[in-house]
């Protein structure tokens, strides 16, 4: 069952950290992660279970635009309704090509666990941008730095404190695996 909160005693997540020190306001949601419904992604899961219209759920990856493989990630925040076009990523940072970073390096980097990344509180701050569907949302829920933990936030603050781009790197053709 879903839980919603408003106010925080303390922060939990280095998410939720860095926004409390920034002063952004956020709700948090929480959901229970049930690894068996794992083939909708994590952000699906979240939005069945917290009611939330999928589109206003962002995912966020780390994709390598580096020659070298870790040799720079940077922070991609799309909707869980489509996947990443790699393309206008590598044209964004001005690299040749784009691919998902590894894993292991993307939780080594954040210091999150893949399915609770989260764009705010990485271990080492990378370049973030933020997909334009997210100018039509007052607000958007990304994750909070764990599995079932979900903050919603408004895209400015979010563009704001994480000095993002904002360009269409969603391919909305596509749905998520």
């Amino acid at each position: 069952m879903a839980k919603k909160k408003k106010n925080h005693a303390s922060a939990a997540t280095a998410a939720l950290q860095e926004l409390e020190s920034a002063g952004i306001a956020y709700t948090t949601y929480i959901y229970e992660h049930n690894a068996d419904h794992m083939a909708d992604g994590f952000g699906l899961e979240g939005a069945a279970q917290l009611d939330v219209p999928a589109d206003r759920i962002y995912k966020t990856l780390l994709v390598d635009v580096g020659e070298k493989p870790g040799e720079r990630m940077v922070t991609v925040i799309v909707p869980v309704t489509c996947h990443v076009n790699l393309k206008a990523v590598a044209s964004t940072f001005s690299a040749k090509k784009a691919h998902m970073a590894d894993p292991q390096m993307a939780q080594r980097s954040t210091g999150y666990v893949v399915g609770g990344i989260s764009p705010f509180g990485h271990k080492n701050p990378h370049e973030t941008v933020l997909d334009t569907s997210a100018k039509q949302h007052t607000t958007i829920l990304v994750s909070g730095g764990k599995r079932g933990l979900s903050i919603e936030v408004k895209p400015i603050d979010l563009i704001g404190q994480l000095n993002a781009k904002i360009t269409e790197v969603a391919d909305r053709g596509s749905h998520p695996r």
